[in-house]
C-alpha cells in the first residue's frame, strides 16, 4: 500500500475556491482504481494550509491516477490557487492500529 500525503498552502482569498474544487471532485478521486481512502485536513493554526491523505493499492494505481484525465483537470486548477510550492510524499504503510 502507498500512502500519499500532499501539503498545500493556498492564498487566503483562494481557500473557499479550493474547498469547492475538492468537494466537487473528491468522489471521483476516491473512485479511481486502486484508491481505498481519501481524506482532507486543514491546519488548526493556519487555515490556508491543507493536507490530502490518500491510500493507493500500489505505485501503479497512484501513477495511473496522476496520468488520468481527472488529474489533468483537477491539479492545474488546484495549483493556480497556491501561494507556496506544494510538497508531496509517498510512504509504505507499515502498521495501523484502529
Amino acid at each position: 500500500m502507498i500512502v500519499r500525503i500532499v501539503k498545500m498552502h493556498f492564498r487566503p482569498d483562494a481557500v473557499a475556491a479550493f474547498e469547492e474544487l475538492f468537494d466537487n471532485n473528491k468522489e471521483h478521486i476516491r473512485a479511481q482504481d486502486g484508491c481505498s481512502l481519501l481524506e482532507l485536513y486543514q491546519d488548526k493554526d493556519d487555515n490556508c494550509n491543507f493536507y490530502t491523505y490518500s491510500y493507493w493499492e500500489n505505485e501503479e494505481a497512484l501513477n495511473n491516477y496522476r496520468h488520468s484525465a481527472l488529474f489533468s483537470e483537477v491539479w492545474p486548477a488546484t495549483k493556480a490557487l497556491f501561494d507556496q510550492k506544494p510538497k508531496a510524499n509517498s510512504f509504505s504503510k507499515i502498521h495501523s492500529l484502529l
